[in-house]
């Protein structure tokens, strides 16, 4: 008897991490440059900021989330209102709750490919009168673009895999939000091993696959 697959939470996995991971990106980005410039009033708390995710267990982080940006929120309301439908328990509020678990990946990454830069480079630019913002786009980020790249792709697998909190903040709505992870939790509580196996080997075959690049980044910039 042939296992039939309904491919749409993989497409919609396959968006929502894409998304996640250009959002995930650029926050990450911009917080390792501040966290790798050095000390400044506040880089504590940014770092903590920064790590939060990591610590924090993804139901709790989805209930956050899910206060912040529900209905009842101040920003729940202005989205509401400014789009006309609610950000939770959308395709959009699993970008959001995909973006948070990645900022950490992604900033780690790239905070240690910036770190690794040769001070003397930055300092010799600093003479010749290139602002914080040229070093960074003329030095930092060409320098640092296998470990940045490294961190994206680390970023895009914990979108793609993320679980608990996509499930608090979008929820499990066959056909609008339903993803990967969430169709394969459904197909085992289902009984459905088959269909279960067949999500399990596309969602590893996909964590290998960027564990491949990561591995062959790390060789090339040694």
């Amino acid at each position: 008897m042939a296992v039939e697959i309904d491919w749409f939470p993989l497409w919609l996995s396959l968006r929502v991490a894409s998304l996640a991971t250009g959002l995930a990106t650029v926050t990450g980005v911009a917080a390792a440059y501040l966290l790798a410039r050095g000390p400044f009033r506040g880089r504590a708390v940014l770092e903590g900021l920064t790590s939060l995710p990591l610590t924090l267990p993804p139901t709790v982080l989805g209930y956050y989330l899910l206060v912040a940006l529900g209905r009842q929120s101040a920003f729940g309301a202005w989205f509401e209102g400014v789009f006309g439908d609610p950000l939770v328990f959308t395709w959009r509020g699993a970008v959001v709750a995909a973006t948070v678990p990645s900022i950490p990946l992604v900033a780690r990454t790239t905070r240690a490919a910036f770190e690794d830069v040769e001070p003397g480079v930055l300092e010799a630019a600093r003479i010749d009168g290139a602002g914080a913002l040229q070093q960074l786009v003329r030095i930092l980020l060409p320098l640092s673009r296998r470990g940045i790249a490294a961190g994206v792709a680390l970023g895009f697998a914990r979108a793609l895999g993320d679980f608990g909190t996509t499930l608090m903040v979008a929820g499990n709505i066959p056909g609008r939000t339903q993803t990967l992870p969430i169709a394969l939790y459904d197909a085992v509580q289902a009984g459905r091993w088959e269909t279960a196996g067949i999500l399990a080997v596309l969602l590893s075959v996909v964590s290998v696959a960027v564990l491949v690049v990561v591995a062959r980044l790390g060789e090339q910039g040694a």
